[in-house]
């Protein structure tokens, strides 16, 4: 076989570049995105040096779109959205409104048709969800009252995003685009147009009706087999076979049908498991999609058309923001949120890519347009991480200014809090129990004795379902993803039990729950020396309890016991083991009365030892004795080191 392996080179290539380009851009403190898409550009055909294939990178790429709309699927949260509803959903149509007119005026000045207007208007309107979580977990506001706004504002353009995604194609040839293929089915546009939006409706219905009813049941059969690999291999299978099924039986895009189906598994109460599942290919798919859009950008079309650049740079970056502000004002909502709304807001990723690739095979957008698009989403990625920066200055600055802050002040007063969604409580000060076997088991039946609130995570379906039955909240998957842990409250629990016995999924729990919540108490079953001193490195409060060791002081004592020695005595015994970090030999039991008389009276003449005996010794002082917190000490045989 002399014929090159171009998949397996472009995957090689592809992710190679993207680890190195990631790493220095999370080293430079910027988003890993830029760092993927700057490392197509090396490998790219317009650079010299090492060339990945464009086209099956292109290819993987599809993957990556389809995973990574699965994904939006999945955490779609209607909840979420409506608790934000009142200022989300106007906010976000309005913007993206002003963002598509910007865009048309400017393809219009510059010569372009207002179908190329349309597609860039609409790529430069759409935010990227991924550099906007990030951004807001690292200034852990997530959770705040301007952070779900920004959620709830992105998770509409991303609904946006799949209804243009279905009619765009339809509409196409009334732009002046193509029909990509497709053959008219009542030969005129209005009419396909009709058509396209009934098969998505066909589809959408058979899956909330037949996929509601079959993929939710589906995953319980397979997750009580509890195969992790079977599992996970369901998740892509409905991932990637939906969205193959929507495209080649009903006509609609990949994306749709991705989208639906991670909407239909999010049904699922094993919804979190799945997401956590298919996360590593999806990520590695989506890296391989920005690796193959630096691929498509030209540096030297930055170098001739700087004009061009910065002008969409700025409708992205400046427009955008002043929009968004703007809108909050008018709405009544306080300056922060404004702020974090327009900065959070204030770039496009991924979505804007596909809206870009879809009006270039349209024939919509021209080359030139997706250039402006790439180096748009470059640019703006780079800036973000200021743009959050600048928040607290000009939050200073506007408050020193009262006619401007009061415009956005007027009406805080009853929206300054968010409604909440139509949900229970959150567990507070609760502990998180990772593993139900028979050790959790245990540990969960003293919880309840005692009242006190605990959640568990477990992999085993029949657990889940047990515990569910009694009422007691049970999450299934797997305890060291990072998604489960938040769904379990990590952030707010008091206190993580890991009872499980991967030690590396012990490791990654741990490790993850103390980044999560830093004051978090971390007690872990651990199965040797080293790995409960990894643990403890950690930092914080981490008790690692030596499984084996433990089970070795609990025979020692109840074998005391059997001896003879008293409770107290046994326990204190029990104790100095657990301190001394592993066991070792007991010290040898000191010498009987009668033969330290015998080595004294050997020492003095009168009964010498035997020849090559050594004599025994005298010990070197009385035996340890432990105080048991009584006022009474207790003898111990032995030494004892410390008792805790």
């Amino acid at each position: 076989m002399d014929h090159e392996p171009v998949l397996i080179s472009t995957i090689a290539i592809g992710l190679t570049a993207a680890f190195v380009g990631g790493l220095l851009a999370r080293r430079l403190g910027l988003p890993s995105i830029l760092g993927y898409i700057l490392a197509g550009v090396v490998i790219g055909p317009f650079t010299p040096g090492l060339i990945a294939d464009s086209s099956v990178a292109t290819e993987l790429a599809e993957i990556g779109v389809i995973l990574l709309m699965f994904g939006v699927g999945i955490h779609f949260s209607l909840d979420d959205l409506m608790a934000v509803r009142a200022l989300a959903v106007p906010g976000a149509i309005i913007r993206i409104a002003i963002a598509t007119l910007l865009g048309v005026a400017f393809a219009v000045a510059i010569g372009w048709g207002v179908g190329a207007g349309l597609v860039l208007g609409l790529a430069i309107s759409m935010a990227s969800t991924v550099v906007l979580l990030r951004a807001l977990e690292e200034r852990s506001e997530l959770d705040t009252v301007q952070g779900r706004t920004a959620v709830g504002w992105v998770i509409v353009e991303d609904l946006v995003t799949v209804a243009v995604l279905v009619v765009l194609p339809t509409v196409a040839p009334l732009l002046g685009g193509t029909d990509a293929g497709t053959t008219s089915v009542t030969g005129n546009a209005l009419g396909d147009l009709v058509v396209a939006l009934g098969k998505a409706a066909v589809f959408a219905a058979v899956m909330i009706v037949a996929g509601k009813r079959l993929i939710p049941p589906l995953l319980i059969i397979v997750a009580r087999e509890n195969s992790r690999e079977l599992f996970s291999l369901a998740v892509l299978a409905i991932a990637l076979g939906i969205a193959f099924a929507a495209s080649s039986i009903f006509g609609i895009s990949l994306a749709l049908g991705a989208f639906l189906a991670g909407a239909i598994v999010s049904e699922s109460d094993m919804s979190h498991q799945a997401a956590a599942d298919a996360l590593p290919l999806r990520d590695a798919f989506a890296v391989l999609f920005f690796v193959s859009v630096g691929m498509l950008l030209d540096p030297s079309f930055l170098i001739e058309h700087p004009l061009e650049v910065l002008a969409v740079v700025g409708l992205i970056v400046v427009a955008k923001s002043l929009a968004a502000i703007g809108i909050v004002a008018a709405f009544g909502y306080p300056l922060r949120t404004g702020l974090t709304v327009a900065a959070g807001l204030a770039q496009i990723g991924e979505f804007s890519f596909i809206l870009g690739t879809v009006g270039l095979s349209l024939g919509l957008l021209p080359p030139d347009g997706f250039q402006l698009i790439v180096a748009g989403a470059l640019a703006s990625i780079a800036v973000n991480p200021f743009l959050f920066r600048l928040i607290e200055p000009l939050d200073a600055y506007i408050r020193g200014h009262e006619r401007v802050h009061a415009v956005f002040e007027r009406r805080s007063g009853d929206v300054a809090r968010l409604p909440q969604a139509a949900a229970s409580e959150p567990l507070r000060r609760h502990a998180i129990l990772a593993g139900y076997g028979r050790v959790g088991r245990t540990i969960a039946t003293v919880f309840e004795r005692r009242g006190y609130h605990y959640v568990v995570i477990s992999l085993d379906r029949r657990h889940i379902e047990e515990l569910r039955a009694r009422g007691v909240p049970a999450i299934y998957g797997d305890a060291s993803r990072p998604e489960l842990l938040d769904h379990a409250g990590v952030q707010l629990a008091r206190m993580f039990i890991v009872a499980i016995g991967d030690g590396h999924a012990t490791r990654l729990a741990v490790e993850r729950a103390r980044a999560a919540n830093p004051s978090i108490d971390l007690i872990v079953r651990t199965h040797s020396d080293g790995e409960a001193a990894r643990l403890r490195g950690i930092g914080g409060s981490v008790q690692a309890i030596h499984a084996e060791r433990e089970l070795a002081v609990q025979m020692a004592r109840y074998s005391l016991r059997r001896f003879g020695v008293s409770g107290p005595e046994a326990e204190a015994i029990a104790q100095s083991l657990r301190g001394r970090g592993a066991i070792a030999p007991a010290p040898p039991r000191p010498p009987s009365r009668l033969r330290m008389l015998r080595a004294r009276l050997s020492r003095q003449g009168r009964q010498p030892a035997p020849e090559g005996v050594e004599p025994a010794e005298e010990p070197a002082g009385p035996p340890a004795a432990v105080r048991t917190g009584k006022g009474q000490d207790i003898v111990v045989p032995g030494e004892i080191d410390r008792v805790p």
